[in-house]
């Protein structure tokens, strides 16, 4: 495990409220697979450069068994982390990879990449969420590129007051993320709250940022965030962060923010570009066998 157990504190000074709470909707994809999609299409401006969150999680494998045979993608990254359970990825670059309990998977589709992503297990809990980041223009035809992390290799930083973060991209309380950017200067940070603590984290105050909270409680300013919602923090001039505290028990939520593109933004399904007449491109690219 990469920690740091006496990790450098951060201070808050003016931290965000909530805009909004956002329920996300119940649906499926790949292979039937359940699962609730937080971030859709009609957030992707207010959110930018984030274009989609799915949160998956279920004992039932009726659910989850057929996984997500092969499907492509180009155009923006995608960012896999499990909670529970075991998943196999492949994909037309040569990548391959185990993603299990606390793992992540970090992949640019860049100009185009086919992959499959299969379940490893035909019993039990398989929990986790996907993460769809924008590419820049410039990025977006950019090679191919793959790599998973196990929950051992993820850099944590623990408060004084025991407070975890798993900090997945970003920096947070003198720790490096595993992941970084420098058009969308992603924070990813997986935060583990004990009963009765406060965690700040400092954000700058351009970059878009949500909580979605995935177990217990966590309360933002004035506004309590139950699990399973997401709660779109405000861009308010002069704020620099967010300080999370549990609310009536331990709690878990995911804190993540980006720095905005501004770019136009043009998606059918699995090809995210910045106009119709490249998605037609990708379109043709895949039907033709040149996309991957």
């Amino acid at each position: 495990m990469s920690a740091s157990p006496a990790a450098a504190s951060e201070t808050v000074d003016h931290p965000r409220d909530v805009e909004r709470i956002v329920a996300g909707r119940a649906t499926s994809d790949g292979a039937g697979v359940k699962l609730t999609r937080v971030i859709d299409q009609h957030l992707q401006r207010r959110l930018d450069p984030f274009l989609m969150l799915d949160a998956f999680g279920t004992d039932n494998p009726d659910d989850y068994i057929a996984g997500f045979p092969d499907h492509p993608h180009r155009g923006f990254e995608t960012v896999t982390y499990m909670i529970a359970g075991r998943m196999r990825h492949r994909d037309s670059a040569g990548h391959e990879g185990l993603l299990e309990n606390g793992g992540v998977q970090w992949m640019t589709a860049g100009r185009g990449v086919i992959h499959s992503e299969l379940p490893q297990q035909d019993q039990g809990v398989m929990e986790g969420f996907q993460l769809w980041l924008n590419l820049p223009a410039r990025d977006k035809m950019s090679a191919p590129w793959y790599r998973d992390f196990q929950a051992a290799d993820l850099p944590r930083a623990t408060t004084a007051s025991g407070v975890e973060a798993t900090v997945i991209a970003g920096h947070s309380h003198g720790v490096e993320g595993a992941v970084s950017r420098p058009a969308t200067e992603p924070y990813y940070l997986d935060v583990h709250l004990p009963a009765e603590t406060r965690f700040a984290q400092r954000l700058p105050a351009g970059h878009n940022a949500f909580v979605y909270v995935y177990r217990g409680g966590v309360a933002i300013g004035s506004t309590t965030v139950e699990a399973g919602r997401m709660a779109i923090l405000a861009n308010a001039p002069g704020t620099d962060g967010v300080v999370l505290a549990a609310h009536g028990g331990p709690a878990r939520a995911l804190l993540i923010a980006g720095h905005p593109l501004h770019e136009p933004i043009a998606q059918y399904g699995p090809f995210v570009m910045n106009d119709q007449q490249e998605i037609f491109q990708a379109l043709s690219d895949f039907r033709d066998g040149r996309l991957a």
